[in-house]
């Protein structure tokens, strides 16, 4: 198939219209129909401060929809990948109770129960097989939440989609809840090309059995539309003949499907009438609110997202994928639909997009934000208005205009981005709390570019800034160079991230501020960073929850110090567990630490971990061996030597990677050196690795490749 001219505008759009279903849906979820309109009435817009709620947090719905697309990438972007390869991507990116599914328990929870399997060794499909867990739990609604990226890596081709619904889907479900993903995925992939509903639905029909129970409810529903004109009375039809006292199970499908369709008939092609609809019915809110709104995204594009009420706005393409791909966290829906947009592009053979030469913050689609809001530095009237807009970029289409109003002299305003978990997601509770590492590390250079406009009345003071968090788990703010922008001028500017005394960055901007009363706009056409960094992990003395939390933690216990510095302990009870921080940008770079074995089958550091079963590792191991491995899904020794320690023994671990070079030393003994020619591991952050047992560790030191050892020879622990 070939790529549709708007693709990626498509996929943006389709990403968008998925976010905001979910927050618009997450605040009322598994409220009833009638609990929703006696306390809310119909749902025309965002309830979250009604109800007292963050807007956008990480949410299961949108985790696992762009947290299990990346098995294609994972493995070559091949049309065959099949569903053991996609079971073996839950495996790497969930950790066990603390990431994006229902951890409800065996039996209780489908998406539990498969990875349970898949974790005893039961491959995909047998993982989701009925055959394995039963009807009841293998029909619940998990596969139906979770389609919407394959369908939007096989634009046109609702063949193709529908296909890799079924092999998604097969690692977790079964039976009618394949053919409500397969109908769904069928209709976004054929949205890209095809606009009329009626077709996407005939198009979703023919590539599942007529004798299922979702082709039935989908005729059903069809028939209704054309013989009653009230969406309320059809909801009272779907109730009557498909509610949820006649399936048993926790949250089955076809109740949720029935309301997917009772929205997209009566909902006359509108986004906002669409999701009043879907979300006024109750059930599955969230889940049954963002199919809706990517199939009407992608259908529509983003004239149907914008016209109605300003829905993106307090958005900002703000988004979480809470997994152990820790640096992937803390992103955009922008960044999303790029990465998708590859995705479907290296399918079809056709070249990756990077838009200004790849840098990270670029706002080249129409109305992308990137996670950028405007922050006053002080009370009063002045302050940043922000907006997308088209021009003002060397390189690109588009910019951000950032314009400042009755800016009083000696007054700042800001606009930045997040980096890590925001101040009001710090307590966020729930079993889908957020996992996720700084995006932004001291050593890396921060690079950007700004320029003034011709109307402007006078020059205006801009830097970069970063705010960190303190150990009292405040912010701080440390600022780059400052210069003088000048109306119709612009300025390039770098900035190496200073040290930050341990506390993780939280956000990057811009701030402004002037010398006299100012009115005007400046433009940021980009922002990015790169390089390795250069920093000791070491936790504050005094605290630092959010110290603790930069680690994306894979471990069973993990026990920073109280009280006087000390060594921080990792317990893993059965298996491996890896304690994770950094971001797959991180390519060539050492890493070293000094381990503690109190008791454990192994321990060990990684370098380019892009989750739970996928990095390199230098390892001391009970059977007094030093291996270097490689993990791929499973482990490959890629050297190994004897070497004696003994229990409460502290050994000093260095692990180089370069290129295909990797090379690692153990207590200041280079003990291997060697290639590994395959490009599956290009970059990702550190570990801490310990399996059935009790280590301690003390500081892990980051820096750029090839300079040296930066532990003290004696092997003493560096206790902050």
């Amino acid at each position: 198939m070939s790529i549709p001219v708007n693709y990626l505008e498509r996929v943006y759009s389709g990403v968008l219209g998925k976010i905001i279903g979910v927050y618009l849906g997450r605040p009322i979820e598994n409220w009833s129909h009638e609990r929703i309109i006696t306390e809310l009435g119909e749902v025309q817009y965002f309830v979250n401060e009604k109800l007292n709620k963050i807007l956008v947090v990480p949410d299961d719905d949108i985790s696992g929809t762009f947290t299990f697309i990346k098995a294609l990438p994972d493995y070559y972007n091949s049309r065959q990948i099949t569903p053991a390869q996609i079971g073996q991507t839950w495996l790497n990116y969930l950790i066990e109770g603390r990431t994006i599914l229902w951890w409800g328990g065996k039996g209780n929870s489908t998406e539990h129960t498969a990875f349970l399997n898949l974790k005893n060794g039961i491959p995909a499909p047998l993982s989701g097989s009925a055959a394995t867990n039963g009807k009841v739990v293998s029909e619940q609604i998990g596969a139906q939440i979770f389609i919407d990226g394959w369908a939007m890596v096989a634009p046109g081709d609702p063949e193709f989609a529908a296909d890799l619904a079924r092999r998604a889907a097969s690692v977790s479900h079964d039976g009618e809840a394949v053919f409500a993903a397969q109908l769904l995925a069928a209709m976004e992939a054929q949205a890209f090309v095809e606009p009329n509903l009626d077709r996407l639905l005939d198009t979703g029909l023919s590539l599942i059995p007529s004798s299922s129970s979702i082709f039935r409810l989908v005729d059903d529903l069809r028939d209704w539309r054309i013989k009653e004109p009230d969406w309320y009375k059809t909801r009272d039809r779907i109730a009557d003949k498909y509610g949820y006292d006649k399936y048993p199970g926790n949250c089955h499908v076809i109740p949720n499907h029935a309301l997917i369709h009772l929205a997209l008939l009566y909902g006359n092609d509108d986004f906002q009438k669409s999701l009043m609809i879907v979300n006024t019915s109750g059930w599955d809110t969230d889940c049954n609110s963002g199919n809706v709104g990517c199939l009407l995204g992608i259908k529509n594009g983003l004239e149907g997202i914008d016209n109605g009420p300003d829905w993106r706005g307090p958005v900002a393409d703000r988004l979480y994928l809470s997994s152990a791909d820790s640096g992937s966290a803390i992103t955009d829906a922008t960044s999303v639909a790029y990465s998708i947009a590859n995705i479907g592009r290296a399918i079809n053979g056709e070249p990756k997009i990077a838009p200004k030469g790849g840098r990270r913050f670029h706002f080249d689609l129409p109305g992308s934000m990137m996670g950028f809001q405007s922050f006053n530095g002080s009370k009063g009237p002045g302050g940043l208005n922000i907006e997308n807009v088209a021009g003002h970029s060397l390189e690109g289409n588009r910019s951000l205009a950032l314009r400042y109003i009755q800016l009083a002299p000696g007054q700042v305003a800001r606009a930045a981005t997040p980096t890590f978990i925001p101040q009001e997601m710090a307590g966020f509770p729930g079993n889908n709390n957020l996992q996720a590492s700084p995006t932004l590390y001291p050593g890396q250079t921060i690079k950007s570019r700004v320029s003034a406009d011709l109307e402007n009345k006078s020059p205006v003071i801009c830097s970069i800034f970063v705010a960190r968090y303190t150990p009292q788990d405040e912010l701080e703010i440390t600022h780059g160079p400052s210069f003088n922008l000048d109306p119709g001028n612009d300025h390039f500017f770098a900035w190496r991230i200073p040290d930050q005394e341990g506390g993780p960055i939280c956000e990057a901007g811009i701030e402004i501020s002037s010398l006299q009363p100012a009115n005007g706009t400046i433009y940021l056409d980009h922002m990015t960073w790169d390089g390795a960094p250069e920093m000791a992990l070491t936790r504050p003395p005094s605290g630092g929850v959010m110290w603790r939390r930069a680690w994306v933690d894979g471990i069973d216990q993990f026990i920073p110090w109280t009280g006087s510095p000390g060594p921080m302990k990792l317990v893993q009870n059965r298996g491996r567990g890896l304690l994770i921080q950094g971001t797959r940008e991180w390519t060539d770079y050492q890493v070293e630490a000094v381990i503690t074995p109190q008791l454990a089958n192994l321990a060990g550091i990684a370098i380019r971990v892009q989750g739970m079963g996928r990095y390199y590792a230098l390892l001391i191991c009970a059977d007094q061996q030093a291996r270097l491995v490689k993990v791929l899904d499973v482990e490959q020794v890629l050297g190994e030597t004897g070497f004696t320690w003994e229990f409460y023994e502290s050994v000093s671990l260095r692990l180089q990677a370069v290129g295909s070079q990797l090379q690692g030393w153990v207590n200041d003994r280079l003990l291997f050196d060697c290639v590994d020619s395959d490009h599956s591991l290009e970059g990702g952050g550190i570990g801490l690795v310990c399996e059935q047992g009790c280590i301690s560790c003390g500081s892990v030191l980051i820096r750029p490749a090839s300079s040296g050892s930066i532990l003290p020879s004696s092997g003493n622990p560096i206790n902050g």
